[in-house]
C-alpha cells in the first residue's frame, strides 16, 4: 500500500495542519502541539517490519511509546506562547490550513515568505530536534526556534515511527555534535559517516544515503544550499529510492529543479498573500529563472529597474 501511495503522491503520513485557535473551543487548555489521526484505523504504523527502517538502526530499534509531537522531559521553553505576535501574524501561519500535503511537498516563495519558520515548526511538532536530526537525536546549540509549533495541530494518516529533519543553516552544528559524541558503549558518532572531513554538499548526500533508506517522514529546509546541480540530481535519485519504500518529503526550497518535482504538492509562499497552491509555470522564481536563460545580458537590466 505504501509503495503505491508513494506512486500516487498520496501523502501517507502528514496530511494537513491547522492552527489552535481554529478548532472549537476546548474546555481543557493544553499547551504543547497536538495531532489527529485522519485515519484512525490506520493506527499507528503497527505494519512496520525491520526492513523498513535504514540498515544501520535496526539493531537500535526505538522502544519508547512517544508519540511525534510529544516533549522530551526537560524541552519545556519559558518564553511567552500566548498565542499573539510573531510568527502567528505571518499570513503564512494565518494560512497554513491550506496546506494538503502529498508524498512529495514542495514550499516555494522568496526570502523572508515563513518558508523555514513553517517547516521548522512542522518539523518540531512532530518531534524532531529543532536544529534538525531525527526524534532520537537530540542536540541544542543555539535555541532561536520560534514557539509556533505549540500552536499548530498536525493530521495524521499514519504515525511514521522513523525520519529526518534536514536543516542546511544548522547543518555543521549537527554534525559537530555528532563528531563529539563518540561515547563507545552510548555513542552516536560510530553509527554515523564522516561529515566534517567532506565538502558541504558530500556530505549532505552522504547523510541522505545513509538515514533515508527507510520508510519515514523526511523535512529538508532549503538542501539546495549545499548542492550543485549534479548533487540536487544525486538528491533526487536518494528521493526516489525512498519515495518507492514508503517515505513522504517536504522540502523548503529556491531550486527549480526540487520545485518541479513530478506530483508534487507546490506551494507558494507569500508574505502578503501566505500559502497558495501553484503550478511550476505560475512560480513567481519560474519567470524569472526562465527570463535569465533567455537572455541572461538583459535581466541584468532588472537591477537598473
Amino acid at each position: 500500500m505504501a509503495r503505491t501511495e508513494a506512486k500516487s503522491g498520496r501523502a501517507p503520513y502528514l496530511t494537513g495542519l491547522r492552527l489552535i485557535e481554529d478548532e472549537a473551543p476546548d474546555p481543557i487548555q493544553r499547551q504543547g502541539p497536538r495531532t489527529v489521526d485522519v485515519d484512525p484505523s490506520a493506527g499507528s504504523g503497527d505494519d512496520w517490519a525491520p526492513e523498513d527502517f535504514p540498515a544501520w538502526y535496526r539493531d537500535k530499534l526505538a522502544t519508547s511509546d512517544q508519540e511525534p509531537g510529544d516533549q522530551e522531559p526537560g524541552d519545556e521553553q519559558d518564553d511567552d506562547s500566548s498565542g499573539s505576535g510573531y510568527p502567528l501574524d505571518l499570513a503564512v501561519v494565518q494560512t497554513v490550513a491550506q496546506l494538503q500535503f502529498g508524498a512529495v511537498t514542495v514550499l516555494a516563495g522568496d526570502n523572508g515568505s515563513g518558508k523555514s519558520t513553517l517547516i521548522e515548526a512542522i518539523a518540531v511538532a512532530a518531534g524532531f530536534n529543532a536544529e534538525g536530526g531525527s526524534r532520537n537525536l537530540l542536540f541544542k546549540t543555539n535555541d532561536t526556534h520560534s514557539r509556533l509549533h505549540e500552536q499548530l495541530v498536525l493530521e495524521w494518516r499514519s504515525k511514521p515511527r522513523w525520519g529526518w529533519f534536514l536543516r542546511a543553516e544548522t547543518f555543521y552544528g549537527m554534525a559537530t555534535h555528532i563528531e563529539q559524541d563518540d561515547d563507545p558503549y552510548a555513542g552516536v558518532a560510530a553509527i554515523f559517516p564522516d561529515l566534517h572531513n567532506r565538502s558541504h554538499g558530500e556530505s549532505f548526500l552522504e547523510l541522505a544515503r545513509s538515514r533515508f533508506t527507510g520508510r519515514g517522514l523526511y523535512m529538508l529546509d532549503e538542501p539546495e544550499s549545499a548542492l550543485s546541480i549534479q548533487g540536487l540530481m544525486a538528491l533526487l535519485a536518494i528521493m526516489d529510492d525512498s519515495l518507492k519504500a514508503g517515505s513522504q518529503f517536504i522540502i523548503s526550497t529556491h531550486s527549480p529543479l526540487l520545485m518541479a518535482y513530478p506530483s508534487a504538492a507546490l506551494y507558494q509562499l507569500d508574505a502578503a498573500d501566505g500559502v497558495e497552491r501553484c503550478d511550476f509555470d505560475d512560480l513567481v522564481s519560474t519567470s524569472l529563472w526562465r527570463r535569465f536563460f533567455d537572455d541572461p545580458q538583459s535581466f541584468y537590466g532588472l537591477l537598473e529597474d
